[in-house]
């Protein structure tokens, strides 16, 4: 047996054991008490939360968060709203993609009166299009009082790929976070939880199942801040739910969905202002 053969079979048996560890684990991991599970009010009674998950265009919820959906929607049992600030039009497709993400929130169990999609001028898709941050913190504001939201989940300060319009909604949340804080004073303060999702470097973001292995490591031994592990058992979920995105179902984003750590595993970090 050659040195490629046995680089093969060492991939191999390293995958086949990642996914027995994503399989031996339990659904989620923290240092404390989960956040998302379910609280018992004072008639013994457990309350669903409403929450936010707060994206930029049609298909990021299939391409980095379905761990952290499938865990909130099929373990909590919490009532999810998706907010995606654009239609996702840079190529004129902004109709077709808007259907598309609405079938696959049908394939993640997320009711399409849950889903909001904007089309705004000032909000377009385009890399090298800026969205006005103060625009984004008044929507979100807006979003949370319709729907009695007391959590955000949305990408962190370098929004996974570095695309600045992932980047410009985690501005926008900090910013709302920061206008809540001032108007929250007093004793019946309206307080906001709001969880980002850690990025990682490339040979983290394409070790596939791998990376459960560093996320517990990162998780347990070196996070300082409040963070938490979501694991995904079932990836072929992410096939269905990107698969509905047909319009964006190219080559590189089915080896993406294969080969990315986020088909996996979450790290969510709590968001301090």
């Amino acid at each position: 047996m050659g040195t490629v053969g046995f680089i093969f079979i060492t991939f191999g048996l390293l995958w086949i054991a990642s996914f027995l560890k994503l399989w031996m684990s339990p659904k989620s991991l923290s240092k404390s008490k989960s956040p998302f599970l379910l609280n018992a009010d004072d008639k013994g009674l457990k309350k669903k939360l409403n929450l936010l998950l707060l994206t930029a265009h049609p298909d990021d919820e299939s391409m980095f968060f379905i761990p952290t959906i499938l865990y909130l929607t099929s373990v909590c049992h919490h009532n999810i709203y998706i907010l995606c600030i654009s239609t996702g039009n840079a190529e004129g497709k902004g109709h077709i993609r808007k259907d598309e993400m609405l079938q696959a929130c049908l394939v993640l169990k997320v009711p399409v009166s849950n889903v909001s999609i904007l089309d705004l001028p000032q909000l377009q898709d385009g890399f090298g299009k800026r969205w006005d941050h103060n625009l984004l913190a008044e929507i979100i504001g807006q979003e949370l009082k319709n729907h009695d939201i007391k959590t955000i989940i949305t990408f962190d300060d370098y929004g996974i790929s570095g695309h600045p319009q992932h980047r410009a909604v985690h501005i926008g949340v900090c910013i709302f976070l920061k206008e809540n804080m001032k108007l929250s004073q007093g004793p019946e303060m309206k307080t906001v939880d709001a969880w980002q999702l850690i990025s990682t470097n490339i040979m983290r973001k394409y070790s596939g199942p791998f990376d459960i292995w560093f996320s517990i490591l990162f998780l347990f031994w070196l996070e300082k801040e409040q963070s938490y592990c979501v694991f995904n058992k079932y990836p072929h979920i992410c096939f269905s739910a990107m698969g509905q995105h047909k319009s964006q179902w190219i080559w590189y984003r089915k080896l993406f969905v294969i080969f990315s750590s986020y088909t996996y595993v979450n790290t969510l970090r709590k968001i301090r202002v």
